[in-house]
């Protein structure tokens, strides 16, 4: 059984960065799709960013788009989403994911979801 636990989130003021960590339990990262999403209050869970690994691709929601970028370091199986320039509508709390069919692309993790899911953490965009 494979487990995913997402860390680093916090508050932080308008224009300002975070990193949030996603460490895997029980996977190889290249076997797998890695996707972060979040879920603010009231509202739908959306997805943000997701990377393959294997093949180098990467994925992001038109709203984060020069903000955010998501990178892996293998040797830790940890995948990381760094988060820039945030605004007060970033607040959420973010998940992360894995789903083992590393071959969709576009929006389909979005839109279908993964099948192994973690914690979140809480991220506060505020002044």
């Amino acid at each position: 059984r494979c487990s995913c636990r997402a860390s680093g989130g916090g508050l932080v003021q308008p224009g300002g960065s975070l990193r949030l960590s996603c460490a895997a339990f029980g996977f190889t990262f290249d076997d797998y799709a890695i996707g972060w999403f979040r879920q603010a209050p009231g509202k739908e869970r959306e997805g943000v960013s997701y990377i393959i690994s294997s093949v180098g691709n990467t994925y992001y929601t038109d709203s984060v788009k020069g903000r955010f970028t998501i990178s892996t370091d293998n040797a830790k199986n940890t995948v990381y989403l760094q988060m820039n320039s945030l605004k007060p509508e970033d607040t959420a709390v973010y998940y992360c994911a894995a789903d083992p069919r590393p071959y969709y692309t576009g929006s389909y993790y979005f839109d279908y979801g993964m099948d192994y899911w973690g914690k979140g953490t809480l991220v506060t965009v505020s002044s």
